[in-house]
């Protein structure tokens, strides 16, 4: 949900981003279906994407978070079957995106999360890289931070102070390693973290979002788990 209560729907299989009013009534549309036209080729990913899927700028290939700036600017995190940061205006209006797949500054193996800090910086989790990358409100690399984990959600906490959460995510299949989620300042540096990868009332499943409007009282989607939990920080 946005600053003004409007609910966004990432759909990763129909590849759309839809924007909800509170009252539950479609206010705008990202993505289409592509038309059979020639497009720039674009390397499989090994996840069967069929050559130039969503090589258009408005095009996504199972797209996974959406994010904000204080102007109303949309950044959506289309990650799966391409790997980069789709920038649109307040209206919808296609602005830039950038990212490729790979290792180096700028480059994504999975673009899981975005988050917009006050100032609006973007901070990309990069899924499979062990980092979340931040870039300037223009798409221009800043720094790498690796003290978060292998993050498939983040979420930055509103307010005078901002704090960064950051989930190591385990996989679906393996409950031996991680499922902790950290609380980061936005530079990196550690402030805390809790949880471990379980099915417990204590434990995480496969974190894939966090909504921290309030630092102290977090919503968690355990997609391992089917469920959201609540955690309260003290």
């Amino acid at each position: 949900m946005d600053k003004n209560d409007n609910i966004w729907v990432v759909d990763s299989y129909s590849s759309m981003v839809m924007k909800f009013d509170p009252a539950g009534r479609v206010a705008m549309l990202l993505g289409r279906k592509p038309e059979s036209v020639d497009v720039p080729s674009v390397p499989d990913t090994g996840r069967g994407n069929p050559p130039g899927s969503g090589a258009q700028s408005d095009l996504f290939q199972s797209p996974t978070d959406v994010a904000w700036d204080s102007a109303g600017n949309i950044f959506v995190a289309d990650g799966i079957g391409n790997a980069r940061i789709a920038k649109f205006s307040r209206d919808g209006v296609f602005v830039k995106s950038w990212g490729s797949r790979g290792t180096a500054d700028g480059q994504f193996k999975i673009v899981h999360g975005v988050a917009v800090d006050a100032n609006g910086n973007v901070y990309v989790a990069d899924r499979g890289n062990n980092r979340i990358q931040v870039f300037d409100n223009d798409g221009n690399f800043k720094s790498s931070i690796t003290t978060g984990g292998d993050p498939a959600a983040i979420c930055i906490t509103p307010g005078a102070h901002q704090y960064l959460f950051s989930s190591n995510t385990n996989a679906s299949y393996d409950l031996d390693k991680g499922g902790e989620i950290y609380k980061l300042e936005l530079n990196g540096t550690v402030v805390g973290k809790f949880g471990r990868a379980g099915k417990g009332p204590r434990d995480f499943g496969t974190v894939t979002g966090i909504d921290c409007r309030d630092a102290n009282s977090l919503y968690v989607a355990e997609f391992g788990n089917w469920r959201v939990t609540k955690v309260d920080l003290h």
